[in-house]
């Protein structure tokens, strides 16, 4: 479900320093880079699930440089074929994609141009410029400018060399608006379109090396749902099992977090901040997920400590077939409408419909290096589903001031269909088997 995709305290992280006192942490993957292989020291009041928990970085392959340099040769196939002469990337995912160099956003413009033909060429600020030289794995074109200079008639004059200013150049969709615009007056003769048919046309198709990333992921977040549900009591605030989370996730050498919501506040898709405390018969809901190399998971379990209601059972019975169904349907060459359609038929057949009034968001969203990624699977999409493709597949029912249910498990397209990364719940009662 949707959050902050930079894995920063957001909306929905309702965790803030409590966690932090509640257990010291080790080296985590910080920005996706796995560099832990000690466990956490034993935190207070921790469960025995949770201090079993073991690191995960022997697991973990890092994607390689040959990698890097085949995704940017499929840009450059992209590039000549949707009328592009170079592409232009800020600083961000897509970065960190192509060149493995994780940096960060800011007001002062460091990115990577791209053309069609030749090496990419990297436009950092000079003071940066040694910095950005030691992290740099493919290429070794770096412009620098002054602070009293202007970044985008640098990189006007880099497309002027390369034959380009007169061209067309494709913008990241992360670019910030202001800085589109200065680089449109850069190159008055140039013509600014969206990169996304190359961006997203490289990143929504996921490598075996992303997929065993991912899978690392998706089996971590449901290790660490598994140890903190084991160790749950009735009485618990939702902020003691924030802080059982984030130690579980330091004991795997992982940075992560999860959103928890009790009771009626189930009913809201994104939850609530309020004060809550699990109550027994009363549904909960976990939802997000962890970084693994700069690869994510997202995965929501909703379940009961003690006996549930039996509506509340008929409730998850109808959002798992829905699960189900959207699975089947999300085939080689189906439309991603006809995914959220599969899961929305069998919601709406169970009694709660029409369209989105208990079923209130789209069925699912791409996911990979961010955790909402290129493509959604929602009414009105009519792009074709392509084999490597990666969702997250979330339908939920929610019942104002009552209980809500969802279930979130993350799916790869493969020729012969979708397979789930983990295993799907089995019950409330019993959500991990």
């Amino acid at each position: 479900m949707s959050r902050d995709t930079t894995m920063r305290p957001g909306r929905r992280h309702f965790l803030q320093a409590s966690a932090a006192s509640a257990v010291a942490l080790p080296a985590l993957l910080l920005g996706g880079q796995a560099r832990a292989a000690t466990p956490v020291a034993d935190g207070p009041g921790l469960p025995k699930s949770v201090l079993a928990l073991q690191p995960v970085a022997s697991k973990v392959v890092p994607i390689g440089d040959a990698e890097r340099r085949a995704r940017m040769a499929r840009a450059q196939q992209l590039m000549g074929k949707h009328g592009m002469d170079a592409i232009f990337v800020d600083a961000g995912t897509t970065l960190d994609y192509f060149a493995g160099l994780r940096w960060w956003n800011s007001e002062r413009t460091m990115g990577m141009l791209l053309p069609k033909a030749g090496g990419p060429v990297y436009i950092v600020p000079a003071f940066e410029r040694s910095r950005t030289q030691g992290q740099i794995r493919i290429g070794t074109d770096v412009r620098a400018w002054q602070e009293d200079e202007s970044p985008y008639q640098l990189i006007a004059q880099v497309l002027r060399e390369r034959h380009a200013g007169t061209g067309v150049l494709g913008i990241e969709d992360r670019v910030p608006f202001y800085r589109v615009t200065e680089i449109g007056k850069a190159l008055p003769q140039a013509r600014l379109v969206e990169a996304t048919p190359v961006t997203a046309g490289c990143r929504a198709i996921k490598s075996p090396a992303e997929l065993a990333l991912m899978q690392v992921a998706c089996d971590a977040t449901l290790a660490v749902y598994r140890a903190v549900w084991e160790g749950l009591e009735p009485g618990m605030t939702q902020h003691q099992v924030a802080a059982w989370i984030d130690a579980a996730y330091a004991r795997m050498g992982l940075r992560g977090e999860a959103s928890i919501n009790v009771g009626k506040f189930t009913a809201q898709p994104h939850g609530s901040d309020q004060p809550q405390r699990i109550v027994e018969g009363t549904p909960v809901m976990l939802d997000d997920g962890c970084y693994v190399e700069g690869y994510q998971s997202d995965l929501t379990r909703t379940f009961t400590l003690g006996r549930a209601s039996d509506k509340m059972k008929r409730v998850f019975d109808s959002v798992r077939k829905a699960q189900q169904a959207a699975l089947a349907a999300a085939h080689p060459g189906a439309t991603m409408a006809s995914v959220d359609a599969a899961a929305r038929k069998v919601i709406v057949d169970a009694g709660y419909g029409p369209g989105y009034k208990y079923f209130s968001h789209r069925l699912g969203h791409g996911i990979g290096m961010d955790m909402h990624e290129w493509y959604y699977l929602v009414g009105g999409n009519s792009r074709k589903i392509e084999v490597g493709m990666t969702f997250s597949d979330e339908p939920g029912i929610y019942i104002p001031d009552e209980f809500g249910v969802r279930l979130e498990d993350d799916m790869h397209v493969t020729p012969a269909g979708a397979r789930w990364f983990t295993p799907q719940s089995p019950s409330l009662e019993q959500p991990f088997g």
